[in-house]
């Protein structure tokens, strides 16, 4: 025992610090295989309003316990549900109030900050915003400078409101190195408000304006608590004499220094899960090696989140949302809802149960100890004999059976019902119940194979904590002009192994888990790339610097009063969510004399078919769905009629934005697309009777309804399009493959909404339109609006696509469907009985992205999306099928490759070898290919991804579906085929057959 080889300190200490309970763990990782898992210590204690009070507690406790020296000590972890706790419950106390400031000159205007949050959430945290000048076009050039006077005006308003956290969000801010737009606009706001916090978006999230901004206005909202909260889970570890560094847990089952965590508290949310399901795998690594579902039920929330048989929480789709905001920063795919051991009980008319909770003041407040607020705790030893909390005879006669009876269905059917959400099919599978509350959760469950509550289940979460790994990123843009992108990534993947070792990690399990690269569009060889490398805490290190505050502080006491959470309110009405829940099946859209009359359900639907039959471009339809919204909601009437009601003499306009699709994502419209109908009105002199999309592919799919809403151009939309698709250029449309006069796109007016203007008012070809505006799109920012002159009634009817804003809805509220009915594993399936049956598609994989890369050529993104075949139901690794298809391996096997040109090109099936050291891909089978539309869709979520948000380790399926028969004439497969991609070697085969999408009018017109 006393060799000098063994390290001294090897004990490692994880504190789990919640909302009711703060939980401690001593263990000793290298007695992990003995049967009490190397766990010497363990504590469960009331959290104290200072939580320092709580951890010195807990700590101190297992030190006389076990006989536990500080200098055995090599970590101490500190995991916290503080941060989303106060989130969750929408916490006034401890949430400051934020001011946005964008720099995005005359753009984003009709989704102002927040415009998709919850409005009792809006109303709680945003203070005030503002458009400034500034903001980037994707290669780098300025929308506009920032203007230091304006900035300092807005500080001034920002300053008498009182309001002390900032977000300063820019457009393209995560790739501006040079101009350092946030940065300078930060230094300026901290300059005039002295003792505020400024957020630049930028540190907090990466490319997706919307989203990078609302989790920067929630990082802003918690600093200040923060803040206090991380200083005082310091402060027992010094007392207590402990030589040792002190961790956060962040949400990826890896550790934060405490700095960083003050700086970057959004990183630690969802921690909490994270940790009790990496505890709970820990403690059942022996008996189950399957995905299992794990429910933690703390004081105030429960959570739960699928753990996939490697051990790992299964990570989100590519957005997150939290508590109705949605993100974009990768988080476990994790649900919470308000309930807990404490969660308040109302009896009344109807019993409801939280979701406020008493928290740690349970042992004061709830009956069974003496108090008068009646909580779940209260409610399950009533109604379970067995169960040994507090005084018995106090909480006699608080419920009538009945009232028991309600409590434990309302108990049984809210954890079911998380439980039901959170699956990807319909397969029972494992729940492991843990946390301090699950005494309130029934031992059988609906969905459930089994339900297991293993030994130290009570302090998973602690144990979580103890065994989190330690991780680095490398975030960075570099030069692919003298070496390779891969040779530069491996040297990045070295650097970040390199810095996760330096952070902590032994070498040995150091490997890089994600990794991201994106060329910057327009800017010559230039590619930001990110990588995270994740190993085991190395606890033999000695050398790790002790992360403490600056010793400098003012506030030598902590004052925490912001946890003082009596529950006083207790008797406040919580106003319920407005859940618009709608029967799917026998919903019908108001259709009334052959004119299709939009709402919200409509909208919703038809946004996600446009992103899958956009084929990975055309560009997120979400921020034209958010502005198209809230025209609704202001009361714009939106109309849509069919092409076949069109009168021969019809003027039918086309508008549509132009540009590439990660412009779609960061600077989000202004009024260019009016604009430049407005523009093309002077020089054509006719005004358009109706409206078309040019494609009905991604965000375009919508412009139509946006340009015809009542409050613009005031006239119908039409149910069709030029593609039936997204096509990366102009000339691949319908009315140059039927070619009966040419050019069609002439004149045509292109504005950037930032005051240019480009107007051809004749040209020679189709082709030649399309070069002369991509040759100006570049130097517009590669984000315009595009209007082209009316066509005919009679010509909309031969040539365009048919029915695609109803083919849209379909395939909308077939996602919709798979969802409530938990089939999201077979959502492609349900999409293709929308879309006319087998025969009209197929699945053609089912995977995991394992590569992606993409190069800039003219302005559109080239690339190709590497996907290995696994089972995407409940196991990345592929190890294992879901029992459907046999034992042992998945459906689909080996690897395929999907090349895009802003939108797929095709799928095809490759082999892998090395020669000469070199990887090389052989290309085998062709699954599908253009104009057939082959489009990648979310296996967690059914929704579709688009080029940009391609991502390694997501799960996906790819779904084939046949083109319509306007392309499949020898010219159209010319014209929309592999040979307009430069794939001339691939020769195209049909799918399937062509199905003509089903009219929404025709299926659901009442004529009156």
């Amino acid at each position: 025992m006393e060799s000098a080889a063994k390290p001294k300190k090897t004990l490692r200490i994880g504190v789990d610090v919640g909302g009711t309970n703060t939980d401690g763990v001593v263990l000793d990782p290298l007695r992990a295989l003995e049967p009490d898992k190397g766990i010497i210590a363990w504590h469960k204690a009331p959290t104290t309003t200072n939580p320092s009070l709580g951890i010195n507690d807990a700590i101190t406790t297992m030190f006389k316990t076990a006989g536990i020296s500080p200098g055995e000590v090599a970590s101490v972890t500190i995991g916290t549900t503080h941060f989303v706790n106060a989130v969750v419950e929408r916490d006034a106390a401890r949430l400051s109030k934020v001011a946005v400031l964008r720099l995005c000159g005359p753009f984003s205007k009709h989704a102002p900050p927040c415009v998709d949050w919850p409005d009792d959430m809006r109303e709680l945290i945003l203070g005030y915003s503002a458009l400034l000048k500034g903001g980037l076009e994707v290669d780098g050039y300025l929308i506009s400078d920032i203007d230091e006077k304006e900035i300092k005006e807005q500080c001034a308003i920002i300053r008498e409101k009182g309001i002390k956290s900032v977000v300063v969000n820019g457009i393209f801010s995560p790739i501006d190195t040079v101009e350092r737009q946030e940065e300078r606009a930060a230094a300026i706001v901290r300059a005039e408000i002295p003792g505020c916090d400024v957020v630049c978006s930028k540190e907090v999230a990466n490319l997706g304006f919307l989203e990078r901004e609302n989790a920067a206005i929630l990082n802003a909202s918690i600093l200040a608590f923060a803040r206090k909260t991380i200083r005082s889970f310091q402060e027992p570890i010094k007392r207590l004499g402990l030589d040792c560094p002190v961790f956060i847990t962040q949400n990826d089952g890896t550790i934060l220094s405490g700095d960083m965590a003050a700086k970057l508290p959004i990183r630690t949310f969802s921690s909490g899960p994270t940790n009790s399901m990496r505890g709970a795998a820990f403690l059942v690594q022996n008996e189950l090696d399957e995905a299992m579902m794990v429910v933690d039920i703390g004081g105030t929330t429960t959570d739960v989140g699928l753990l996939l048989a490697n051990g790992f929480p299964r990570q989100q789709a590519a957005y997150s949302d939290l508590a109705g905001v949605r993100m974009n920063f990768s988080c476990p795919d994790v649900k919470s809802i308000g309930l807990g051991g404490g969660s308040i009980v109302r009896s009344g008319e109807t019993l409801t149960v939280g979701p406020d909770s008493v928290g740690y003041k349970i042992t004061e407040e709830a009956l069974v100890f003496g108090g008068k607020v009646l909580t779940t705790t209260d409610c399950t030893v009533l109604a379970d004999n067995t169960v040994d909390i507090g005084n018995r005879d106090l909480v006699k006669g608080a419920l009538d059976d009945e009232g028991i009876a309600k409590y434990k269905a309302v108990v049984k059917h809210k954890i079911e019902k998380i439980i039901d959400t959170m699956k990807t099919s319909p397969e029972d599978l494992p729940v492991l119940l843990v946390g301090g509350g699950a005494v309130i959760a029934p031992d059988e469950l609906k969905g459930a194979s089994k339900v297991l509550k293993p030994k130290w289940s009570g302090v998973a979460n602690a144990i979580g904590a103890a065994i989190a790994r330690v991780s680095a990123v490398v975030d960075t843009v570099k030069s692919t002009e003298s070496k390779t992108t891969q040779q530069i990534l491996d040297e990045i993947c070295q650097d970040a192994i390199e810095r996760a070792v330096a952070n902590g990690a032994s070498r040995s399990t150091a490997k890089v888990v994600e990794m991201d690269t994106l060329p910057l569009p327009y800017i010559a060889n230039k590619s930001r790339f990110t990588v995270r490398a994740a190993g085991d805490l190395d606890y033999s290190r000695t050398d790790f610097a002790t992360l403490h505050f600056d010793e400098t502080t003012t506030d030598t006491e902590v004052q925490m009063d912001e946890y003082e959470k009596a529950a006083k309110n207790s008797e406040k009405k919580t106003k319920p969510e407005p859940k618009e829940d709608i029967d799917i099946d026998t919903y019908k859209p108001t259709v009334k004399n052959r004119v299709w009359y939009v709402n919200e359900t409509d909208l919703a639907w038809i946004s996600i078919g446009c992103y899958i039959l956009g084929t990975g471009g055309g560009g997120s339809p979400y921020s034209s769905m958010i502005r198209l919204r809230g025209m609704l909601r202001r009361g714009d009437v939106v109309r849509v009629v069919s092409p076949d009601d069109l009168a021969d003499d019809a003027a039918v306009g086309t508008g549509g934005h132009a540009g590439s699709p990660t412009v779609g994502i960061e600077k989000l419209g202004g009024d260019e697309m009016t604009q430049a109908q407005e523009e093309l009105a002077k020089i054509c002199g006719e005004r358009s009777t109706h409206i078309i999309s040019v494609e009905i592919g991604g965000g375009n799919g919508l412009q139509s309804m946006i340009m015809g809403a009542s409050s613009n151009l005031d006239i119908p939309a039409v149910d069709a399009d030029w593609m039936g698709r997204a096509y990366p250029t102009k000339w691949q449309t319908t009315p140059v493959v039927f070619n009966e006069r040419t050019p069609i796109w002439s004149p045509v007016a292109m504005t950037d909404g930032n005051g240019n203007v480009v107007v051809i008012p004749k040209a020679t070809s189709d082709l030649q339109v399309e070069r002369i505006l991509r040759a100006a799109l570049s130097q517009m920012g590669s984000g315009v609006g595009a209007a082209d002159p009316p066509v005919t009634g009679a010509e909309c009817k031969r040539w365009a696509v048919e029915h695609t804003i109803s083919q849209s809805w379909r395939i909308g509220r077939a996602v919709a469907k798979a969802r409530k009915n938990n089939r999201v594993d077979n959502v492609a399936e349900t999409i293709l009985a929308e879309c006319g049956g087998p025969e009209a598609g197929k699945v053609l994989w089912k995977g995991k992205i394992v590569g992606v890369e993409r190069t800039l050529r003219m302005g559109h993104i080239y690339g190709e999306c590497i996907i290995e075949g696994a089972d995407v139901v409940d196991d990345d690794t592929g190890a294992k099928a879901s029992g459907k298809e046999g034992p042992g391996k998945p459906q689909f096997q080996g690897l395929i490759k999907i090349p895009f040109k802003n939108e797929n090109i095709a799928a095809i099936k490759i082999s892998r070898s090395t020669v000469d050291g070199k990887v090389v891909d052989t290309e085998d089978e062709v699954l599908g290919l253009v104009p057939d539309l082959i489009t990648v869709i979310d296996a967690q979520n059914g929704e579709a991804i688009g080029t940009p948000e391609y991502r390694y380790g997501l799960l996906v399926i790819v779904l084939g579906i046949t083109a319509s028969e306007r392309w499949t004439s020898e010219r159209g497969i010319e014209i929309g085929g592999p040979k307009s991609f430069g794939m001339d070697h691939l020769t195209y085969k049909p799918l399937g057959k062509f199905v003509k999408p089903t009219s929404v009018i025709d299926e659901f017109d009442v004529t009156e």
